[in-house]
């Protein structure tokens, strides 16, 4: 099966296959007293600055409530977007493990503005509410939309000014700076992010989350709360040989310019079809579209995808580090079908 689900749905790549292999050799300590990890912290200070630590982990949802816990007590509240992944698909599970609450801040197109935060900061020192102190952005955004340097700089120093902390959810971090045509410390510590959730399994790695703490005072504690929230890997050197190689000749960077590329080049062939209504600029591997409910049934019987909203028969095509040109041949030409036989042209 081949997929415009979800760049999860997509497969290893085989450099990092073969690095898993490599380090499948003889024993080596557990839970990161192993060398691939101490090289992998001297990479992450490499690429990030002295001050980053990184915590890998399983999962994102697991990278994300780690950092979180990081920056919060029970009585704080996290500020993000209506459509941000924490408030939307992780089943409650920051506010479960925080104790902090998720104020959902409405956006267009997944971004926050200085001037939509504005609104949510009237509550400090007032101890019947929940007291702001992280943002959560994700960059790039759930629909593919991407922040600016200039505009996390600004937020980063508004939120610094109140003494809250900027936590970037970096699933598709890669394919942010892909298009952004920018280095990964460029786009986080150098625009004033504190903490990062910085993923791999979306681009090409097996099992490789993390979370890489970019204060001092946010790394100190990390190492307990990721125990105790069950994302402590044993066998973490099958985790940082992963890391390893993919940031090792800017592998991150090759499979995520090469994601965005197939987005690009499936977005100007549907064009070509009809003059479908595509309700987000597509500047990451996330083409979000409307088609008609008739398209998208007869479409859903021959290559997966999801319907992103129900209501507005809007759905989300997700390509990868892996897709291929034919992938999308395929694709365009039974849309091509479709759309003749349901008289869309």
């Amino acid at each position: 099966m081949r997929s415009f689900g979800s760049d999860n749905h997509s497969g290893v790549h085989p450099a990092v296959l073969e690095a898993i292999h490599q380090a499948n050799v003889d024993h080596a300590c557990a839970y990161g007293d192993d060398e691939y990890s101490e090289k992998l912290q001297k990479k992450i200070e490499d690429i990030f600055g002295t001050t980053a630590a990184i915590f890998p982990t399983f999962n994102g949802t697991g990278a994300n409530i780690c950092a979180l816990r990081a920056c919060t007590l029970p009585f704080h509240a996290v500020l993000c977007s209506d459509t941000a992944h924490i408030f939307v698909d992780e089943c409650g599970a920051p506010e479960f493990l925080t104790g902090a609450a998720l104020k959902a801040i409405p956006t267009k197109d997944g971004k926050i503005t200085v001037g939509m935060l504005k609104p949510f900061l009237d509550a400090f020192g007032f101890e019947h509410h929940s007291q702001p102190k992280v943002l959560y952005i994700s960059q790039a955004t759930e629909l593919g939309t991407i922040y600016k340097p200039e505009e996390i700089k600004q937020l980063a120093l508004f939120l610094h000014q109140h003494n809250m902390y900027l936590h970037v959810d970096g699933a598709r971090l890669a394919n942010a700076a892909a298009f952004l045509q920018c280095s990964l410390k460029e786009i986080t510590i150098d625009c004033g992010v504190d903490i990062l959730s910085f993923g791999g399994t979306k681009n090409g790695l097996l099992i490789s989350e993390s979370v890489i703490a970019l204060r001092p005072e946010l790394s100190e504690n990390i190492k307990y709360i990721r125990k105790q929230s069950t994302q402590l890997f044993s066998k973490m050197r099958f985790i940082s040989t992963q890391f390893l190689t993919y940031l090792h000749n800017e592998l991150w960077l090759s499979n995520a310019l090469h994601a965005n590329k197939m987005a690009q080049l499936l977005r100007r062939k549907m064009e070509e079809i009809a003059p479908f209504e595509f309700t987000q600029p597509t500047q990451a591997n996330i083409i979000l579209v409307r088609f008609s409910p008739t398209l998208i049934e007869e479409m859903l019987k021959h290559h997966f995808f999801y319907v992103w909203n129900e209501k507005t028969h809007e759905i989300r095509l997700v390509t990868s580090w892996d897709t291929t040109e034919e992938d999308i041949e395929r694709f365009v030409r039974d849309l091509k079908i479709k759309v003749r036989r349901c008289g869309l042209r």
